[in-house]
């Protein structure tokens, strides 16, 4: 059992994901740095000094912390943007290596026949 999980966690695909997973983790942190620290303060400014973080409806007892929500919501849209620019650019670089140009396919044997016939004629 141990051999068979050794085997299945040394597979390329699963450190490939583990990979992926510390990457994505890392640039997680940084886009929410970016908006809550960056674009957040100025779409603030731009509003008259909203505070989006603590904008929440208070009834009663309960709090609904809708300023989290909308913030969290500039970070989701903010990293599929930029996960959507990346793979974008990712695909053209893939695309961008020059093809070689198919070689013409041989005529069939037939064809070639009446090739030189008309040739002959022609002379």
């Amino acid at each position: 059992m141990l051999k068979e999980f050794r085997d299945f966690a040394m597979r390329g695909n699963v450190i490939d994901l583990a990979v992926g997973v510390v990457i994505g983790t890392a640039f997680n942190a940084i886009v929410t740095s970016l908006v809550g620290d960056i674009f957040m303060p100025i779409i603030g400014v731009m509003t008259g000094g909203l505070n989006f973080a603590g904008l929440a409806y208070s009834t009663g007892q309960a709090s609904i912390a809708y300023g989290m929500f909308l913030q969290a919501t500039f970070v989701f849209i903010i990293t599929a943007f930029a996960l959507f620019l990346m793979i974008k650019g990712i695909n053209k670089m893939k695309s961008d290596k020059p093809k070689q140009p198919a070689a013409p396919a041989e005529p069939p044997a037939d064809i070639k026949l009446l090739i030189e016939i008309r040739d002959l004629l022609k002379k």
